[in-house]
């Protein structure tokens, strides 16, 4: 099979004779081998491993993203992020906690710019109705 996995930025892997793959979504992990039917899911931020067709075996830290498998024979991730790596042990503990707490700092921000936008609207409705009337 032939994988690619790609960012915004860059084509991380580009690789033919690939034999297998795990991967994980929000049900959970599963495989996919040769002849697999065509699939579309989105990736939660984990490890994607495969194997090639030299026996070795390959991983790559992926901070969510999308997988597609197309004809039984092109597996295609598209993330925001990746590192590719050979150290399992060291893509799970220090690139996925990088990749957590980016998150995290990402989500707070969100919250901070919904909480702005919300004391807006509630200013512009303060100035457009002074006496408190109701409006609808």
């Amino acid at each position: 099979m032939k994988l690619r996995i790609e960012t915004p930025l860059e084509i991380l892997i580009d690789e033919d004779g690939v034999t297998s793959l795990r991967a994980e979504d929000p049900t959970g992990k599963f495989g996919i081998l040769k002849g697999h039917a065509d699939f579309l899911t989105s990736l939660v931020t984990g490890v994607v491993r495969w194997t090639g067709q030299d026996g070795m075996r390959r991983f790559c830290a992926v901070r969510g993203g999308q997988i597609s498998i197309a004809k039984g024979t092109t597996i295609a991730i598209t993330t925001r992020e990746a590192v590719i790596g050979s150290d399992l042990a060291t893509l799970e503990h220090d690139v996925l906690n990088r990749f957590q707490t980016d998150l995290d700092a990402e989500r707070a921000e969100k919250v901070t710019s919904a909480q702005v936008e919300l004391q807006a609207i509630r200013q512009i409705v303060n100035r457009l109705n002074p006496a408190g009337r109701h409006i609808l």
